[in-house]
């Protein structure tokens, strides 16, 4: 792999200003980042060309609600044709912490987005209380069906757009050599032969498969703007406010029935549950407070853009520059993998620890308090490492964080722990993890950012007699070093 590339940009020698003008994520082609497309952001947009396509959007989830009422019991083979798309793992967003290939979308979702249209929701698109018509309405009642799934489904329904978004690009900043013609599946349906339409377009190429670029005002991180979750907790306050006196009575009785004297929030949420259930108007209720706060929305979305280009490409890339100037973590190889993972690791220690390294694991003045991003972060900066690495390797017992292989035979697993989840990950993960890939090695990287962290993270060692432990390695990413660094 050449050095240095990570992102798109590093990829296709193009100014990542270029990039921003255009409006578009300077996505990572190691590694997902984690945004998700969200179909609010598109139903709410100024911009006609995304008014056209939440009218597309819309009329494909009509087309499968008449198909519905006329064939209530389909096949699953039919269920996977309409319903059922890989993801779009071209976009190289979501949360697949190895490469870009995520699961898609299966049975179960189709399943659960078929009786949505079918047993519940037999008025979609013809609402009366909320502004517009929502996809994820039909997603509301069903667990399981979250913003991953509702991502790659609206990802595959707007795939036409992005396509275009992305050739446009392609012609205009990229190099002949750098782009090819693609065949791509299921880009357009045909509404009078009932059938998706293949169609060839020309954009950018990496390792013989082509990018797909995706506008940042579609992107949000943690939830999509209306989803279940908020639904369920925010059941009270939008009880409360309906306008129909009638109505409004009807629910807060019946909620109210179904709770003891003293109701914990488990069985709050029970409770709102039955309620949306016997009286799905309250649905549109929430639907529509959520159109009537779009602008929190649209500030989420940017908020959120802007953090992952902070952590993921601005300190990454500036953590890479460290670990190169100050290290030999990209030079080092080691005869077998443990060596070679503690040696990066050690590496890594050094940069946080005594080169301002620490000021990369910050969102601000925020330390990072997600494992995931501790991951991902470690995944982009090993760009160019020698041995065999895979992130999140599932053996069935679970997803380790890394393991390091050269050959079969030499195998080391890496986990990295933040302190908040340490003792009950320690205590058994591993061992488990060990067993479960024939004896390989192991290494646990513990990251601590305030002083009772760290006195936390050694009363759990000590506990566990883990002290002093050669495959254990603390890395001191304190923010009193941030303070002290401002004064």
């Amino acid at each position: 792999m050449a050095e240095n590339h990570i992102y798109f940009s590093d990829f296709f020698d193009v100014d990542p200003d270029v990039l921003d003008e255009y409006g578009v994520m300077d996505i990572s082609l190691l590694n997902d980042l984690p945004l998700f497309i969200d179909p609010f952001l598109i139903f709410c947009s100024d911009d006609a060309e995304y008014k056209s396509m939440h009218d597309e959007i819309i009329r494909y989830l009509v087309f499968l609600r008449d198909r519905s009422v006329m064939h209530p019991t389909p096949s699953d083979a039919t269920l996977r044709y309409f319903y059922c798309f890989p993801e779009v793992k071209q976009t190289y967003l979501g949360f697949c912490q190895h490469g870009n290939a995520g699961s898609g979308l299966g049975i179960d979702f189709a399943r659960a987005l078929h009786s949505g249209l079918h047993d519940i929701f037999q008025d979609f698109g013809k609402e009366t209380i909320t502004k517009g018509t929502h996809i994820e309405k039909v997603c509301l009642l069903k667990e399981g069906v979250g913003r991953d799934n509702i991502s790659d489904f609206i990802t595959n329904l707007i795939k036409i757009f992005l396509l275009n978004y992305t050739e446009i690009f392609a012609k205009q900043y990229l190099l002949p050599e750098q782009c090819r013609e693609f065949s791509v599946p299921k880009v357009l349906f045909d509404y009078d032969k009932g059938v998706w339409v293949t169609k060839r377009y020309y954009l950018p190429c990496s390792d013989s498969d082509y990018v797909v670029l995706t506008p940042v005002n579609l992107l949000v991180r943690d939830d999509i703007w209306i989803n279940r979750k908020d639904m369920i907790r925010s059941f009270p306050q939008i009880a409360s406010s309906i306008p129909d006196d009638e109505l409004r009575e009807r629910v807060n009785e019946y909620f109210a029935s179904m709770l003891s004297k003293t109701p914990k929030q488990e069985e709050r949420d029970q409770a709102a549950e039955y309620t949306l259930r016997k009286y799905p108007a309250m649905i549109d209720y929430y639907i529509r407070h959520q159109e009537d706060h779009e602008e929190d929305a649209l500030q989420r979305s940017e908020s959120d853009v802007s953090n992952v280009q902070q952590i993921f490409i601005q300190q990454v890339t500036d953590l890479v520059g460290l670990l190169k100037q100050q290290t030999d973590f990209y030079r080092v190889h080691v005869a077998d993998s443990y060596n070679e993972a503690m040696q990066r690791i050690l590496f890594l220690k050094q940069v946080v620890e005594d080169c301002d390294g620490y000021r990369w694991f910050y969102n601000g003045d925020q330390p990072i308090r997600r494992e995931s991003d501790l991951h991902l972060m470690y995944k982009l900066a090993c760009f160019n490492t020698l041995s065999d690495e895979n992130a999140e390797v599932n053996n069935g017992r679970g997803p380790v964080d890394f393991k390091l292989s050269i050959g079969r035979k030499d195998q080391t697993i890496v986990e990295f722990k933040l302190v908040k989840t340490l003792k009950r990950n320690l205590e058994k993960q591993v061992e488990v993890y060990t067993k479960a890939n024939d004896q390989p090695k192991k290494i646990i990287v513990i990251m601590f950012f305030t002083d009772e962290e760290h006195a936390k993270a050694l009363k759990i060692l000590n506990d566990l007699n883990l002290t002093g432990a050669s495959w254990v390695v603390t890395i001191d990413a304190r923010g009193d070093k941030i303070q002290a660094s401002k004064e």
